[in-house]
């Protein structure tokens, strides 16, 4: 099974070149799935048709779904949502507002994750296209299963998992459901920890980055591709949509030409040796079974969508004399963003307002952090004994 994720900055595209992706591969016999995580839910207008929660048949081995979070919510984690209402109807919040509030920070999010692991051991499709929210949302997304816990276990502090016999008893004097949403909590951290480690599985899953010639866009896509790779997450390829043609300049567009083809050349010497894919502008609205057919066979031309495009390795640990070097690659920093802590087997880096930690082998829980320093691309941490 392979797990495609587009994302990039907002209106770039990528939901319009999702759905292209996902009727290309279909159109090779290969079962895909599409799925939208962005609340905006602009994949039905990409495939002008009505969508729904639960995947629906487009044409034949083309499937697509638009994630409702209270949909998902009352289908699968029931007594986690009558668990938050309760708790906040017991401290007077009206009901109106209790149903709004009963959907966990980041649940928008954590029900993709969800639904991708329920599909992952399912096996019931061979591809999975995420057109996922702008930059910032699915960093979020891909980071969440942190942060969700982290939030649950400040929600409810002390009380852990380990309450079952005093949940029950609450249940039974008050009706509020909470043992079963704390069994209902640990199973959706186990879920969301499993499914992330299949999406940090290169051979599973790949991020592609959608850009438009412009700067603004191009900065962002370079801080996404930092952090992606700061999270370990394999990125395969960088696509370029809405490329206008030269004959644009006899309408007036010649300054914007001039400057697309500067964006162009920053965009092919920054992003290398990830393979580049280039898409012209239509001149017309992008939307249609026949129009996104079109653009899929002329983004991948002979190269099939679902095949890993670039393969990188941005962790890596060897010996050295006085310890151990840990790599991480890290494309597109300064120096100064960048602080480590370490705590035993534990390596916390900062990297602006972004926070990873990554778990070194056992034996480095006896190792020091020695100095570090940033050898662009690459991130150098000294572990001395």
């Amino acid at each position: 099974m392979r797990i495609i994720l587009f994302t990039g900055k907002g209106g770039v595209g990528k939901t319009t070149l999702s759905a292209a992706t996902a009727l290309q591969a279909a159109r090779q016999g290969v079962k895909t799935l599409v799925i939208s995580t962005d609340p905006a839910h602009s994949l039905s207008d990409a495939l002008d048709q009505a969508l729904g929660p639960e995947p629906q048949e487009i044409e034949p081995n083309l499937y697509a779904q638009e994630f409702d979070v209270y949909y998902s919510m009352k289908k699968h984690w029931e007594s986690v949502r009558q668990l938050m209402l309760a708790v906040f109807k017991f401290q007077g919040v009206k009901n109106v507002v209790a149903e709004e509030l009963s959907a966990l920070p980041g649940m928008e999010e954590a029900s993709a994750f969800l639904w991708l692991e329920e599909y992952y051991r399912s096996k019931e499709y061979e591809l999975i296209i995420i057109d996922s929210a702008p930059t910032g949302e699915t960093l979020s997304l891909l980071s969440l299963p942190q942060v969700t816990q982290s939030w649950v276990l400040k929600a409810f502090p002390g009380q852990r998992f380990a309450m079952k016999g005093f949940g029950a008893m609450v249940r039974t004097m008050t009706g509020i459901p909470l043992d079963k949403g704390l069994d209902e909590l640990e199973a959706l951290f186990d879920k969301l920890e499993r499914i992330q480690q299949v999406m940090q599985d290169p051979e599973v899953c790949s991020i592609r980055i959608v850009v438009n010639p412009e700067r603004m866009v191009v900065k962002e896509a370079k801080r996404a591709y930092s952090y992606l790779q700061l999270y370990g997450y394999n990125v395969d390829g960088v696509i370029v949509n809405r490329i206008f043609p030269d004959k644009a300049g006899m309408g007036g567009f010649e300054q914007y030409l001039v400057t697309q083809k500067e964006y162009l050349e920053e965009i092919s010497a920054s992003f290398e040796p990830l393979p580049i894919f280039k898409v012209m502008h239509q001149g017309q609205e992008v939307f249609g079974i026949k129009l996104l057919a079109k653009i899929g066979q002329a983004l991948y031309q002979d190269t099939g969508p679902v095949a890993v495009l670039y393969r990188d390795n941005p962790f890596e640990i060897s010996e050295e004399k006085e310890g151990y070097l840990a790599r991480i690659k890290l494309p597109f920093v300064e120096q100064g963003a960048i602080s480590l802590k370490k705590f035993g087997d534990e390596l916390v880096i900062s990297l602006g307002n972004r926070r990873r930690s990554i778990f070194l082998p056992r034996f480095a829980n006896y190792l020091q952090l020695g100095r570090y320093e940033f050898k662009e691309p690459w991130l150098e941490i000294h572990l001395t004994r």
